[in-house]
């Protein structure tokens, strides 16, 4: 296996590890809160300045991968990951809970910025490697619970923490021992590390990439916020077995990891905009329709919008890695994930406002008017050029 490879492996695998860490708390607390006489909703909270962090802190980790090392910064996060989780298995009270999860939150905000500027930099079809690396960071969101939930279940929740911790630190050996130091200082020559459109039509490549991020940051966060609830509500002719529940919701969002793989693929061989254009038009009147339907016509459309949304997030992180530089690729991931956490971060309050005033259905009507933005940042997306 070549060394660029050995990389985007090891990257891939970071990006399990950065999503499975971030909810294994969200999995845990139903245990975690009686153990200090707490309700659900009591706990809960603690874990909001982690989320905080996860987003608020790439701004810092990508300047510091970009000037610094993004090798040393990716060993950080290998090695602080797993004795963060390991000091959350040691927490003894609500106050050192909510800090053990900041340091956790700090740690994952590492990822993003630095892991996928290193991908971009090792990547010889960019799409491609970006649609793998999707697939494996929601693997990690999707196996999160189930695993947590098992171990819980009959190891206790701390031992939740310590498995994660311990693969973490195992990683972490291995990368120092299989990848050296000296890759901060090769730098890819492919068409990955060119520009594709001239100078002077760059501010619309940014415009576009910003509405996008933006609009399609709320409505991810949104949908997969709500979809398990939708399901609850609008499949009951079909199940109310929540096992069952879950299995269709694990079932839609597997669609949307394998399509983003897809979607990458399609990136190498296209221009960007006949791939970033069609995602973007189909997830609108998807989720317009789904406001209104139910049983197996809302699964299926539920599956053609989470390929929508999933698979926005494959054109928006190619678009950012085709157009930027290496030597601030990093800050630009940074900028791009603090803003797409960030508007993320309104999704919640935004379902529970939509929800309660009119259900599902004015909630559904509303992300889906919001993703016209997404339509509007493709239609400004300028054509490439690939003479230049």
């Amino acid at each position: 296996m070549s060394q660029s490879k050995k990389i985007i492996a090891y990257i891939n695998l970071a990006h399990f590890i950065d999503h499975y860490a971030m909810l294994i708390f969200a999995a845990a607390v139903i245990v975690i809160a009686p153990t200090f006489n707490m309700k659900y909703g009591e706990l809960l909270p603690y874990a909001t300045p982690g989320f905080i962090a996860f987003g608020a802190g790439s701004l810092l980790t990508g300047w510091l991968g970009d000037k610094w090392s993004r090798y040393n910064m990716m060993a950080i996060f290998f090695f602080g990951m797993g004795f963060a989780l390991l000091g959350v298995s040691f927490i003894q009270s609500p106050l050192q809970l909510g800090m053990m999860l900041l340091l956790v939150g700090m740690i994952a905000s590492i990822y993003h910025p630095v892991g996928t500027a290193m991908l971009v930099s090792n990547a010889e079809k960019l799409g491609k490697e970006i649609g793998i690396n999707g697939v494996w960071g929601n693997a990690g969101v999707a196996s999160s619970a189930l695993i947590t939930g098992v171990i819980t279940q009959y190891l206790g929740w701390r031992i939740a923490f310590i498995v994660p911790a311990a693969i973490c630190l195992v990683v972490g050996f291995l990368f120092l021992r299989s990848i050296p130091s000296s890759v901060d200082q090769i730098v890819k020559k492919s068409s990955v590390s060119s520009a594709r459109v001239s100078k002077s039509v760059m501010i619309w490549v940014m415009a576009s990439l910003v509405i996008t991020v933006i609009a399609s940051s709320i409505t991810f966060n949104a949908i997969t916020v709500a979809l398990p609830k939708l399901f609850q509500e609008r499949l009951l002719n079909l199940t109310t077995n929540k096992a069952t529940l879950g299995s269709i919701t694990f079932f839609v969002y597997l669609s949307g990891a394998l399509a983003q793989y897809i979607i990458g693929n399609l990136l190498d061989k296209y221009p960007l905009k006949k791939v970033f254009l069609p995602l973007a038009i189909m997830i609108v009147p998807t989720l317009y329709l789904a406001s209104s339907m139910s049983d197996y016509l809302l699964i299926f459309l539920a599956i053609l919008f989470i390929v929508g949304i999933f698979g926005q997030v494959t054109v928006n992180d190619t678009m950012l890695g085709k157009y930027t530089a290496d030597e601030w690729r990093g800050r630009a991931y940074a900028a791009r994930y603090f803003l797409g956490f960030t508007a993320a971060g309104l999704s919640v309050g935004l379902v529970s406002i939509l929800y309660n005033l009119d259900g599902f259905d004015l909630m559904l009507k509303a992300i889906a008017g919001l993703s016209l933005l997404t339509v509007i940042g493709a239609i400004i997306f300028p054509k490439e050029n690939r003479a230049i």
